[in-house]
């Protein structure tokens, strides 16, 4: 079976797209990434991508002024135009609008710093911290229109320790996520990953032990 390409969708570092590049190295990976975009010029991880010997190129959303969908129409097209089939977004700072969304509806993801359906949104970790959180952690799901509220795929949890901060605490949470990641990517490349009424589950797979499929809960 051909592998799926995937483009990754970035703003910064991207720290998480490096943890897809390093995953899809391995041969028997059903996903290879073939394209990493950036909305910001300056965004650490084009260089990153572009040593890896993975195409980058820069959709500068500024140059939009305000016109979202023309931005994300700039977008859509570089994604065609590229033969991807599988959108990963990692720490792309951007909300989407329910057009590209819809465009890509099924075949694009996201990862979040918190155990959805808490804390969407930013600051995830100071407001776990603040919320008194006997846990927290990362989630990987379906995009949807709505920020942060598409169908659960899998999530990572970690206990919150006395003395902890933002900076210790998101570093835990950061590895959960490198590891969540891959794995939900591998999920839908496969075809492992079933959606109804909004409810995600896994088929035909060995979930690993630490991983939280909620719909397999229930």
């Amino acid at each position: 079976m051909a592998r799926k390409r995937v483009a990754v969708l970035i703003s910064g570092r991207g720290s998480n797209m490096q943890a897809l590049v390093e995953a899809a190295k391995d041969k028997d990976y059903p996903a290879e990434i073939v394209l990493v975009v950036s909305n910001r010029p300056d965004a650490a991880g084009i260089a990153y991508a572009r040593e890896a010997g993975i195409a980058a190129t820069i959709v500068d959303h500024t140059d939009y002024s305000k016109d979202r969908e023309g931005f994300e129409r700039a977008l859509h097209s570089v994604l065609t135009s590229s033969g991807i089939e599988i959108v990963c977004l990692a720490g792309f700072m951007r909300l989407l609008t329910p057009w590209f969304v819809k465009k890509w509806e099924g075949r694009m993801l996201n990862i979040h710093p918190a155990l959805l359906p808490e804390f969407k949104g930013l600051d995830t970790h100071a407001r776990a911290l603040a919320a008194g959180a006997k846990t927290h952690g990362a989630t990987v799901h379906f995009v949807s229109a709505d920020m942060d509220a598409g169908p659960i795929i899998c999530q990572g949890a970690v206990p919150m320790l006395e003395g902890d901060n933002e900076t210790t605490l998101a570093a835990r949470v950061l590895a959960v996520e490198h590891k969540i990641y891959p794995l939900a990517l591998k999920w839908l490349a496969e075809g492992s990953l079933r959606v109804t009424d909004g409810h995600c589950s896994v088929r035909g797979t060995t979930i690993p032990d630490g991983i939280i499929v909620p719909a397999a809960a229930s």
